[in-house]
Protein backbone atom coordinates (compact mmCIF):
# COMPACT_ATOMS: atom_id res chain seq x y z
CA UNK A 1 0.00 0.00 0.00
CA UNK A 2 2.97 2.43 0.45
CA UNK A 3 4.37 2.35 -2.76
CA UNK A 4 0.59 2.91 -4.18
CA UNK A 5 0.25 5.98 -2.03
CA UNK A 6 3.77 7.19 -2.96
CA UNK A 7 2.97 6.41 -6.22
CA UNK A 8 -0.31 8.43 -6.67
CA UNK A 9 1.39 11.32 -4.60
CA UNK A 10 4.12 11.36 -6.96
CA UNK A 11 3.62 9.41 -10.25
CA UNK A 12 6.75 11.47 -12.35
CA UNK A 13 9.02 11.23 -9.38
CA UNK A 14 7.96 7.89 -9.11
CA UNK A 15 8.21 6.69 -12.80
CA UNK A 16 11.97 8.74 -12.76
CA UNK A 17 13.08 6.78 -9.80
CA UNK A 18 11.99 3.43 -9.98
CA UNK A 19 12.70 0.88 -12.70
CA UNK A 20 10.22 -1.00 -13.09
CA UNK A 21 10.53 -5.16 -14.31
CA UNK A 22 8.11 -6.89 -16.50
CA UNK A 23 8.20 -10.63 -15.84
CA UNK A 24 7.98 -12.84 -19.10
CA UNK A 25 6.50 -16.23 -19.04
CA UNK A 26 7.31 -18.19 -21.74
CA UNK A 27 4.96 -20.85 -22.37
CA UNK A 28 8.20 -22.97 -24.12
CA UNK A 29 10.46 -22.26 -21.69
CA UNK A 30 10.48 -22.97 -17.81
CA UNK A 31 12.72 -19.91 -16.56
CA UNK A 32 11.54 -16.69 -16.50
CA UNK A 33 12.84 -13.56 -17.46
CA UNK A 34 12.94 -10.38 -15.81
CA UNK A 35 13.00 -7.04 -17.76
CA UNK A 36 13.87 -3.77 -16.53
CA UNK A 37 12.05 -1.00 -18.45
CA UNK A 38 11.38 2.92 -18.37
CA UNK A 39 8.45 4.05 -18.96
CA UNK A 40 7.04 5.74 -21.48
CA UNK A 41 3.49 7.01 -20.67
CA UNK A 42 3.08 10.70 -22.07
CA UNK A 43 2.60 11.62 -25.34
CA UNK A 44 6.16 13.55 -25.63
CA UNK A 45 7.89 10.96 -23.77
CA UNK A 46 6.12 8.01 -25.77
CA UNK A 47 7.32 10.21 -29.04
CA UNK A 48 10.88 10.38 -27.95
CA UNK A 49 11.73 6.88 -26.77
CA UNK A 50 14.59 5.56 -27.36
CA UNK A 51 16.41 8.00 -29.90
CA UNK A 52 19.76 9.14 -29.53
CA UNK A 53 20.94 6.45 -27.16
CA UNK A 54 23.76 4.69 -28.05
CA UNK A 55 23.68 1.59 -26.18
CA UNK A 56 20.66 -0.60 -24.20
CA UNK A 57 21.90 -2.82 -21.02
CA UNK A 58 20.88 -6.45 -21.72
CA UNK A 59 17.27 -6.98 -19.92
CA UNK A 60 16.14 -3.35 -20.29
CA UNK A 61 14.39 -1.62 -22.04
CA UNK A 62 11.43 0.66 -22.38
CA UNK A 63 7.18 0.29 -22.21
CA UNK A 64 5.00 2.72 -24.17
CA UNK A 65 2.03 2.73 -22.05
CA UNK A 66 -1.14 4.17 -24.22
CA UNK A 67 -4.92 5.05 -23.04
CA UNK A 68 -6.10 1.74 -24.94
CA UNK A 69 -5.56 -0.82 -27.31
CA UNK A 70 -5.25 0.08 -31.33
CA UNK A 71 -2.97 -0.24 -34.04
CA UNK A 72 0.18 1.08 -32.69
CA UNK A 73 2.99 2.33 -35.57
CA UNK A 74 6.70 2.65 -34.68
CA UNK A 75 9.50 3.99 -36.79
CA UNK A 76 13.23 4.01 -35.98
CA UNK A 77 14.24 7.69 -36.74
CA UNK A 78 17.11 8.72 -34.43
CA UNK A 79 17.28 5.33 -32.69
CA UNK A 80 20.95 4.34 -33.11
CA UNK A 81 20.29 0.64 -31.80
CA UNK A 82 18.44 -2.73 -33.21
CA UNK A 83 15.60 -3.12 -31.60
CA UNK A 84 13.17 -6.02 -30.66
CA UNK A 85 9.29 -4.60 -30.61
CA UNK A 86 6.59 -6.95 -28.53
CA UNK A 87 3.31 -5.79 -28.47
CA UNK A 88 1.04 -6.42 -25.44
CA UNK A 89 -2.84 -6.59 -25.38
CA UNK A 90 -4.01 -4.79 -21.85
CA UNK A 91 -5.00 -8.73 -20.76
CA UNK A 92 -1.10 -8.55 -20.83
CA UNK A 93 -0.97 -11.55 -24.06
CA UNK A 94 1.68 -10.74 -26.71
CA UNK A 95 -0.08 -10.29 -29.55
CA UNK A 96 2.65 -9.21 -32.45
CA UNK A 97 6.42 -9.12 -32.58
CA UNK A 98 8.82 -7.32 -34.78
CA UNK A 99 12.56 -8.50 -35.01
CA UNK A 100 15.57 -6.72 -34.87
CA UNK A 101 14.03 -3.69 -36.29
CA UNK A 102 16.87 -1.48 -37.90
CA UNK A 103 18.21 2.05 -37.29
CA UNK A 104 16.72 4.62 -39.83
CA UNK A 105 19.59 6.62 -40.90
CA UNK A 106 17.27 8.47 -43.84
CA UNK A 107 14.83 10.93 -43.76
CA UNK A 108 12.14 8.89 -44.87
CA UNK A 109 12.28 5.86 -42.29
CA UNK A 110 9.83 2.84 -42.50
CA UNK A 111 7.32 2.30 -40.15
CA UNK A 112 5.88 -0.76 -38.28
CA UNK A 113 2.08 -1.14 -37.59
CA UNK A 114 1.51 -3.69 -34.95
CA UNK A 115 -0.69 -6.29 -36.86
CA UNK A 116 -2.97 -7.02 -33.51
CA UNK A 117 -4.33 -4.46 -30.97
CA UNK A 118 -2.07 -3.92 -28.10
CA UNK A 119 -1.63 -1.28 -24.84
CA UNK A 120 1.66 -1.41 -24.54
CA UNK A 121 4.76 -1.97 -26.51
CA UNK A 122 8.27 -3.36 -24.91
CA UNK A 123 11.19 -2.24 -26.94
CA UNK A 124 14.20 -4.07 -26.01
CA UNK A 125 17.61 -5.18 -27.78
CA UNK A 126 17.31 -7.20 -31.05
CA UNK A 127 17.68 -10.80 -30.42
CA UNK A 128 16.16 -10.55 -27.29
CA UNK A 129 12.88 -12.43 -28.58
CA UNK A 130 15.00 -15.30 -30.04
CA UNK A 131 17.35 -15.55 -27.08
CA UNK A 132 14.61 -15.77 -24.69
CA UNK A 133 12.09 -17.59 -26.58
CA UNK A 134 9.25 -15.11 -26.49
CA UNK A 135 6.38 -16.37 -28.76
CA UNK A 136 3.12 -14.44 -29.36
CA UNK A 137 0.60 -15.74 -27.15
CA UNK A 138 3.09 -15.98 -24.21
CA UNK A 139 1.75 -13.67 -20.89
CA UNK A 140 3.57 -11.40 -19.28
CA UNK A 141 3.02 -10.64 -15.61
CA UNK A 142 4.04 -7.53 -13.24
CA UNK A 143 4.51 -7.75 -9.34
CA UNK A 144 4.66 -5.19 -6.55
CA UNK A 145 4.90 -1.77 -7.43
CA UNK A 146 3.26 -2.53 -10.61
CA UNK A 147 -0.54 -2.27 -9.43
CA UNK A 148 0.36 0.34 -12.07
CA UNK A 149 -0.58 -1.56 -15.07
CA UNK A 150 -3.05 -3.36 -13.53
CA UNK A 151 -7.29 -2.70 -13.47
CA UNK A 152 -7.84 -2.76 -9.58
Amino acid sequence: MAFKFLFEKYPKIFRILIIFSLLFLSSCVNKAVIVNVEIADQPEERTLGLMNRETLEINHGMLFIFEGEDYWSFWMKNTLIPLDLIFISDQYTIVDIKEDFQPCKVDNCDSYTSEKKAKYVLEVNSGFVKENNVKIGDKIKHEGVYVYFGKG
